[in-house]
């Protein structure tokens, strides 16, 4: 696959072009180049100036309507792959286009960034493919013109058959050999293959076909079957019926062929079948369904849990013989006449054919858990992984493999978020689900646009006299026609996994930032500004230049700007995060370690981090009145800051029962509402300037 790929989309309608326009440029890996024209002229013009890798086509367009656009298109493309995008009154249409040349189609109310994105990159592989085998053939076919067939000619009525030498020596045969008559090349066909030979042979004597031309195998004398095409043409002589052609030994370019096709439909690392030839399958069974009602069968989407961190810890050569050895056992909780595919990274599928109420898709989800229940021995490490399972059952309301795909795949996210190593069925509650996500995902990116996100500001106080010592920036969002603001619980995990985060990270940096500086320019001493960074954020390679741009930008002094990350986010970028944040602490930007004690809580990366302070998570805080158990862990979470020489900050106090143990521990900092909700930025400023002036006046 190309780095970059050029894609051209037609389309007239501005909302439909700036969606398709906006989900290209999206593409995670980068490669998706979008460009768009709105009449089919400029779709010709641009095809013959050239960078054009796909045309996504829409059928209407001022110049051009229904099938005609596509048809002018693929003469001009010379090659270029198209995708036709249409509405469903279009589908007739779109599946014309199909047939004649174009690599799919995309019907516009189903579409998503993902299937788009994902459609793009098919329509250019499969054209890849096709030019590949044709390019094959040509070569073989002019390499063939200087090889010697073997020669036949073959007296009809009389059924007499004469043979050249090379023709026997292809299948083995000694010049003394009797080969007489049809029957000494018949009997020597595949048995699958005599009828479909003598057919061929029929169809030229009665005219239909100009010439004889078959491909099938043949029995050497060795035993060997051989891939032969036979060619040949009938004439007349003197009123009689001869035929007379060549066999060509075509073994080595049918082996060839099947391997390309081979290498196309199968994942490299582990065999399987990949998302192609899955999808080809999803179409059969899906067939097989419309025919035949009592069809039942079902697809599993399957995502290992916590393979980044084995991948990151172990190295990638460890993360590769882990796949094949999942994948091996997943063959092994199959039956021959199911599917199991690799659709990329840590992902598979499973297709499953003729359940029966003893075998339903329930009971392979709990055999694949524990099946991959035992641990794995790859490169002298004992690694334990667990699967979280999606489950989509077939049925008549599913038009397009893809869809089912999909609809395993929302299911198998629900599974993961709901604890993993477990399954989810997706139904009509997981439907609604899966709407709400979409609409809540909607929801962010309008709302990025749109500048509806704020920031509110909750004060970090010393909790030996309650002065502020600094504000932590917590976001809320002002959705339109919801009366209260949303809390960040309720759409920063969407933000998360939709990628959005690094888009509202950064907004809100800066506009922590630049309160912070115009704060700091009106109170006597120094507040520090606390901003969290996601896992995401921290994995961008110019995460450290945006902070230094924000910061030189809004006029903060980056010694009152903290970082905040989880323990999860250095875990998983610990090969770049040492790196990125000794380049943050250079410039005097500090980090916290955030909800510390509530992930790994390991000693080793305590001290392998640059990490100024730790936050105490805030449900040990709230047990601290009833627990001895997190009483414990509090005092053992200071003193290890104690001994490593990094500050403390208690989250989530409440009450003054928390703040007076707290304070008999010798916790130095802390936040909560006890001390205040997070406060506009108004008021955390009224806040913070008349605790000062009141601190002055005593």
């Amino acid at each position: 696959m190309k780095d970059t790929i050029y894609v051209l989309v037609l389309e007239d309608q501005d909302a439909e072009a700036e969606r398709l326009m906006r989900w290209l440029e999206e593409d995670p890996r980068g490669e998706l180049v979008p460009s768009r024209v709105t009449t089919l002229a400029d779709v010709k013009l641009r095809l013959e100036d050239g960078q054009v890798d796909v045309l996504l086509l829409d059928l209407h367009v001022p110049d051009s309507q229904g099938l005609i656009t596509f048809t002018d298109a693929y003469a001009a493309a010379k090659g270029v792959p198209i995708l036709v995008q249409s509405g469903l009154e279009d589908e007739s249409a779109a599946l014309e286009a199909v047939a004649g040349g174009a690599q799919d189609y995309l019907i516009k109310r189903n579409l998503d960034g993902e299937l788009v994105r994902r459609a793009v990159r098919y329509a250019l592989e499969r054209a890849r493919l096709v030019t590949q085998l044709a390019e094959w053939e040509d070569r073989y076919a002019r390499a063939l013109e200087g090889a010697r067939d073997g020669i036949w000619d073959w007296h009809i009525e009389r059924d007499e058959l004469v043979v050249s030498s090379r023709w026997r020596a292809m299948l083995g045969l000694r010049e003394d050999q009797k080969v007489a008559d049809s029957q000494d090349w018949f009997v020597r066909v595949h048995p699958d293959d005599l009828q479909p030979l003598l057919t061929a042979i029929q169809e030229h004597m009665s005219g239909l076909s100009p010439h004889l031309e078959h491909e099938h195998r043949m029995r050497t004398e060795s035993g060997r079957w051989r891939w032969m095409l036979a060619r040949g043409r009938a004439v007349q002589r003197e009123g009689e019926t001869w035929m007379a052609g060549s066999l060509s030994d075509i073994t080595r370019r049918r082996e060839a062929a099947a391997r390309l096709m081979h290498e196309a439909l199968h994942d490299e690392l582990t065999g399987l079948p990949n998302r192609t030839l899955l999808l080809d399958r999803l179409s059969q069974a899906l067939r097989r369904r419309r025919r035949d009602e009592q069809h039942r069968f079902a697809v599993l989407f399957l995502d290992l849990d916590r393979f980044k961190v084995i991948n990151d810890s172990l190295g990638h050569l460890v993360g590769d013989q882990l796949l094949i050895a999942v994948a091996r056992r997943l063959r092994q909780c199959l039956r021959p006449s199911d599917t199991v595919a690799r659709l990329g990274g840590d992902e598979f599928a499973l297709l499953l054919e003729d359940l029966d109420p003893g075998r339903d898709a329930e009971t392979v989800a709990d055999r694949i858990h524990s099946a991959l229940g035992v641990p794995v021995v790859v490169g002298g490490h004992e690694v334990f992984t667990s699967v979280s399972i999606g489950i989509c059952h077939g049925d008549e309301t599913y038009l397009r493999p893809e869809d089912l795909l999909r609809d395993a795949d929302t299911a198998m996210y629900k599974a993961k978020k709901l604890g993993k190593a477990r399954y989810e069925i997706f139904d009509e509650e997981l439907h609604g689900w899966a709407l709400a996500r979409l609409e809540l995902e909607t929801g962010l990116r309008r709302a990025l646009d749109r500048g509806e996100f704020v920031v509110h500001y909750q004060p970090i106080v010393r909790l030996d006299g309650r002065e502020i010592e600094g504000f932590e920036a917590l976001v809320r969002w002002r959705r339109p026609g919801v009366d209260a603001l949303v809390m960040p619980g309720q759409f920063i995990a969407e933000a998360e996994e939709t990628g959005l985060i690094s888009s509202l990270g950064s907004q809100v940096m800066r506009a922590a930032c630049h309160f912070g500086a115009s704060l700091n320019g009106t109170v006597r001493r120094p507040l520090s500004m606390s901003v969290n960074v996601s896992s995401r954020q921290l994995r961008q390679p110019d995460f450290v230049d945006q902070v230094e741009t924000i910061l030189v930008t809004t006029g903060m002094d980056p010694k009152n700007l903290v970082i905040e990350l989880t323990e999860t986010a250095l875990i998983e970028n610990a090969d770049t995060a040492v790196a990125m944040l000794d380049r943050i602490r250079e410039f005097g930007v500090r980090v916290h370690l955030d909800d510390f004690g509530n992930g790994y809580s390991s000693l080793s990366y305590l001290q392998r981090f640059p990490i100024d302070r730790l936050k105490i998570d805030k449900s040990f805080v709230a047990g601290l009145a009833s627990s001895r158990e997190d009483q414990a862990i509090v005092r053992a979470i200071l003193s290890l800051a104690d001994s490593l020489g990094k500050g403390v900050v208690a989250e989530g106090i409440e009450t003054q029962d928390q703040l007076e143990r707290l304070q008999g521990m010798q916790c130095a900092f802390g936040q909560g509402y006890l001390f205040s909700r997070a406060l506009s930025e108004t008021d955390a400023h009224a806040l913070a300037v008349g605790r000062m002036m009141a601190a002055a006046e005593a």
